[in-house]
């Protein structure tokens, strides 16, 4: 396992009903927020044994099949691609909650088990009633009309490897002990991104295998080391990280269960900047140096640069898709371009 001396920040004394969400998003640097879900009733089944929690997270289970996910042993939880990249090393499939709970129920304490893993599951929809306990207060005017999305995770020791998430990510630690490697998002070129598809859970993911780093392969990864940080998450513990920040995580116990929030600022009428990405592989990525470099000053100028310069100088009534977004505009911007794509 590589060596990383940065430490991840922790905010001690921060009870659930005053997370610092103003400085959190203001700072934009990942942070551990001490124990703020230690008096959560899973957190604290978990710490009386494995068992205990799994009878928990099961009586508010009302019978739709979860995706269950399972690596061979050898693979020490790594959930990744095969040898030659030609698909994935583990298998998936729709099984009842508590028949997979049993399988990691008969693994516990057992070093070479298989890995299994029950990735992210919305809270609501399968396990009604559970966040009524088991919540972290969202109080917040951001989240009034931006609603995060609350999953729980749930298995044995597996690994998610690096990859980034579009949305500002609370991550819980509820059950056992989780570690968080962490990367700006201006280090994707060390971490030797992989396919764009298809991808373990569905982004893409660092190339390099972190338990044993191939250096010859990957030379800038030592780059990339020289900006990570590590955040090591005790039951209660909660990790804050912005969007788009690489995180690598392994869950190190026989049993972990992790609940997170997922949300974003952005009105939900504004497009996904994937789908901006794919456009430019097709319209950009392979044109002549000179033309990027002159897209690049447009793009600039347009969408990376201040919002109301472009149509400054212009009448209110000739700004057209100049003007400050909202859902009409964003609606008719939408239609136009996919009357365009559809050539």
């Amino acid at each position: 396992m590589v060596d990383i001396e940065r430490k991840t920040r922790v905010l001690e004394g921060i009870s659930v009903d005053a997370i610092p969400y103003e400085r959190l998003m203001r700072e934009e640097q990942p942070t551990i927020l001490k124990g703020v879900a230690r008096d959560w009733p899973l957190t604290i089944k978990g710490i009386e044994s494995p068992e205990a929690a799994m009878d928990y997270i099961s009586g508010f289970y009302q019978g739709r099949p979860v995706v269950g996910y399972t690596c061979a042993p050898h693979l020490n939880g790594r959930y990744f691609y095969n040898d030659d990249i030609s698909g994935l090393n583990f298998q998936r499939q729709r099984v009842p909650l508590g028949d997979f709970l049993d399988l990691m129920r008969n693994e516990l304490g057992r070093p070479d088990s298989p890995s299994y893993y029950i990735g992210s599951t919305d809270a609501d929809l399968y396990f009604p009633g559970f966040r009524d306990d088991n919540n972290l207060i969202l109080n917040h005017p951001m989240f009034e009309h931006n609603s995060p999305i609350v999953s729980l995770w749930i298995g044995n020791r597996t690994t998610a490897t690096a990859h980034y998430d579009m949305s500002n990510n609370i991550a819980c630690c509820i059950v056992g002990t989780r570690r968080f490697t962490l990367f700006p998002p201006e280090q994707i070129a060390n971490l030797y991104p992989g396919p764009l598809e298809p991808t373990p859970g569905g982004q893409v993911v660092s190339m390099v295998d972190f338990q044993n780093p191939d250096f010859e392969q990957h030379p800038r990864f030592k780059e990339a080391l020289e900006a990570a940080e590590v955040a090591e998450l005790e039951p209660g513990d909660a990790l804050f990280y912005p969007a788009l920040w690489w995180h690598h995580v392994e869950a190190l116990s026989d049993f972990n269960t992790l609940v997170n929030y997922w949300w974003n600022t952005s009105p939900g009428y504004i497009d996904t900047p994937q789908n901006t990405l794919l456009h430019g592989l097709l319209s950009l990525r392979d044109r002549p140096e000179q033309e990027k470099r002159a897209w690049k000053a447009l793009f600039d100028y347009y969408v990376f640069g201040p919002a109301e310069i472009p149509g400054a100088h212009l009448p209110e009534h000739a700004k057209g898709d100049l003007a400050p977004m909202d859902e009409p505009r964003a609606r008719r911007l939408r239609a136009k371009l996919l009357q365009r794509l559809n050539r």
